[in-house]
């Protein structure tokens, strides 16, 4: 059963940074595409940033272009762990970020996700 695990979301104040991890277990890892959505307050929930099974491509939303990027570690002895770093945060960055997975290997693949995380809490303050 593949399980995905979010962690190291916080409160911290606009312009700081944030690094998710999401770790991953009852999937080979390496042959899925992953990614993050993130939903505010109020607000549906949205695609933020993916990235391909070999970490070869990456693919981010427009209003994240430039401060979020998005990584893997795919290595044998590594824990399946996929991250966000988020530089120069924003309070519109505030929501519950979600880990997603994807039977494809492609990053776009990972719009349509096929298993999801409960989500971490990320409050940016202004």
């Amino acid at each position: 059963q593949v399980q995905l695990v979010e962690s190291g979301g916080g409160l911290v104040q606009a312009g700081d940074s944030l690094r998710l991890s999401c770790a991953a277990s009852g999937l080979t890892f390496g042959g899925y595409g992953m990614g993050w959505f993130r939903q505010g307050p109020g607000k549906e929930r949205e695609f933020v940033a993916a990235i391909s099974w070999i970490g070869g491509s990456t693919y981010f939303a427009d209003s994240v272009k430039g401060r979020f990027t998005i990584s893997r570690d795919n290595a044998k002895n590594a824990k399946n762990t996929l991250y966000l770093q988020m530089n120069s945060l924003k309070s519109e960055d505030t929501g519950v970020y979600y880990c997603v997975a994807s039977e494809a290997p492609n990053a776009k693949d990972v719009l349509s996700p096929d298993y999801w995380g409960q989500g971490t809490q990320v409050t940016v303050s202004s």
